[in-house]
């Protein structure tokens, strides 16, 4: 598997890239390694990461922010 970019690391897990970003920045997930290409950083996703970032969102991602579960009847 090569190295991902956000975007396509943010496909695979299933989230939108601003999600991702924003548990980058809030340290939730561990920063991945990056490079400087033409002027910009770019983050380097391996399937390390990729399995993390995965394990992340199934222990605390609850798609529809404030959406409460649905009550046993």
């Amino acid at each position: 598997m090569d190295l991902l970019s956000t975007a396509e690391m943010a496909t695979r897990v299933g989230v939108h890239k601003r999600t991702l970003l924003a548990w980058l920045y809030a340290k939730k997930i561990r920063e991945p390694k990056s490079q400087i290409f033409a002027g910009q950083k770019l983050r380097l996703w391996s399937k390390r990461d990729l399995i993390a970032v995965r394990n992340y969102k199934a222990a605390n991602y609850r798609k529809g922010r404030g959406r409460k579960k649905a009550a046993a009847k």
